[in-house]
């Protein structure tokens, strides 16, 4: 078993001396911005049942019960702001000290916190768009088509319902972002995960990629993973918190 270390020194150092660092990041980095994540206790899946709201199904089924649950969650996205996790994770990019950034959450809260080139594996709320035409429209007027249509479901121009550019329960994960984190993980020599169970794939394969060419896994996740007893370093505190005194104790260049 690889030592556990509880300290942001020792993440620190970690990251200090890797050649090629990576981050991942999953829905709990943003639990501390005000978005609920979907998996933990208490969490959204627990209310609600993800292959009703959440699936390819329903959005070509039931279009309107899918924007009735969507249509208030993009608002909520649009309230809340990168908390001092992500800004930490930004500025660990602007140092050169971490190479790539894979994140799980469809948030966008890395872009708006400077993150450059996030590989955004379930997509993201950055445009909307038509599955029959390929029409794009901005989230803004996604949400104003929306708001305009009696259903609440917002159409393209060409009769169509629009769809964000979210991956869905059921549908094709985006396979260029799915290389480029596996590509990420090939050569890296550290695998950072913050706020992800590790539980869904293909993401959840990714930390084994690392270890398996002899790289070392750090992991700040308030709840269990299954890589919980392969870590170089566990932490288990809150992360912005945790990331910011990372930053504190990196050593001076």
């Amino acid at each position: 078993m690889c030592p556990v270390s509880d300290a942001p020194e020792a993440l620190a150092q970690l990251l200090a001396g890797a050649d090629h660092a990576v981050v991942l990041t999953g829905a709990g980095i943003s639990t501390e911005s005000g978005i609920p994540d979907f998996r933990s206790a208490g969490g959204l899946w627990e209310t609600y049942d993800p292959m009703k709201v959440a699936s390819m199904d329903t959005f070509t089924t039931n279009p309107e019960l899918f924007w009735r649950f969507h249509r208030p969650r993009i608002d909520m996205l649009g309230s809340v702001d990168p908390n001092p996790a992500h800004l930490a994770v930004a500025e660990l990019q602007r140092q050169g000290i971490v190479k790539t950034l894979i994140t799980q959450n469809i948030d966008r809260l890395h872009s708006r916190a400077g993150s450059p080139d996030v590989v955004e594996v379930h997509g993201s709320l950055d445009k909307g768009y038509c599955l029959r035409c390929s029409q794009t429209v901005s989230m803004d007027e996604l949400c104003a088509r929306a708001d305009a249509a009696d259903d609440g479901v917002p159409r393209c121009n060409c009769g169509y319902q629009l769809k964000s550019g979210v991956v869905l329960f059921g549908e094709a994960m985006p396979i260029e972002a799915i290389e480029a984190a596996y590509d990420a993980c090939e050569r890296a020599d550290v695998l950072l995960v913050i706020g992800s169970s590790l539980l869904v794939t293909p993401v959840s394969n990714l930390p084994g990629v690392v270890l398996a060419r002899g790289g070392s896994l750090a992991i700040l996740t308030e709840g269990e993973t299954p890589y919980d007893e392969r870590c170089a370093v566990r932490i288990t505190e809150k992360a912005g918190p945790t990331m910011q005194a990372v930053l504190a104790a990196l050593p001076m260049s």
